[in-house]
């Protein structure tokens, strides 16, 4: 069994996702964001940051508990475990991985400035809010001109590259960006939502809210 300690945010909702799509049993542990949970002690302890999602595998590498943090690893423990989510083709593979890092170094902390600076800074400065949410726009034209010639971020094989896109393209409001420029990634987008595995990831970090 598998421990995630996550709440409704764009990192947390990769997590259930990437483990429904590789058939691993799991449970949701409850961090609330808005209440500051994630820098109480006893998760501090789980994870210095305070940032989640965390995974706590009780069934890790030699049968001994292991306990991870940062998204992009923790989909790729996943998908090594489950033999799974990432394509056997090793040039499908290697763009997989590429994607993962555009979105993990890239799209997502250009998304993630871009929804602070507009939503939860004291001070909303033009050039910082101009800079943030200008990266966040060209980062998802890269990606739209990328989803323009393939089916998913791998190529023809869906993998953890198309998870881990999804979390911030899912809550795209919160940074102030639509895809009303970017129809490739739309039409991604609506497959995505389509899957069975992410349609029950993100009930389950939804759920945590409602019991929150």
């Amino acid at each position: 069994m598998i421990d995630v300690y996550a709440f409704a945010t764009p990192n947390s909702v990769k997590v259930p996702i990437a483990l429904e799509e590789a058939g691993l049993a799991y449970r949701m542990q409850s961090i609330d964001v808005r209440k500051g949970e994630q820098s109480k002690p006893e998760f501090l302890a789980l994870n210095p940051n305070g940032k989640v999602p965390v995974i706590v595998d009780c069934d890790g590498p030699g049968g001994q508990p292991i306990t991870l943090a940062e998204s992009g690893a923790i989909l790729l423990y996943l998908a090594e475990k489950s033999n799974k989510l990432l394509p056997p083709d090793p040039r499908e593979k290697a763009r997989a991985l590429e994607w993962l890092f555009f979105q993990v170094a890239g799209l997502g902390p250009m998304f993630g400035q871009s929804g602070y600076f507009l939503r939860s800074a004291p001070e909303k400065p033009a050039f910082a809010l101009e800079r943030y949410n200008g990266e966040a726009y060209r980062h998802l034209k890269v990606l739209d001109q990328h989803l323009a010639q393939h089916e998913w971020a791998a190529g023809k094989t869906f993998s953890v590259a198309d998870i881990v896109l999804f979390g911030w393209i899912w809550r795209r409001e919160f940074a102030g960006v639509n895809l009303d420029a970017a129809p490739n990634v739309a039409r991604w987008f609506v497959t995505m939502e389509a899957r069975p595995g992410v349609k029950a990831g993100v009930a389950a970090v939804n759920a945590l809210v409602s019991a929150a």
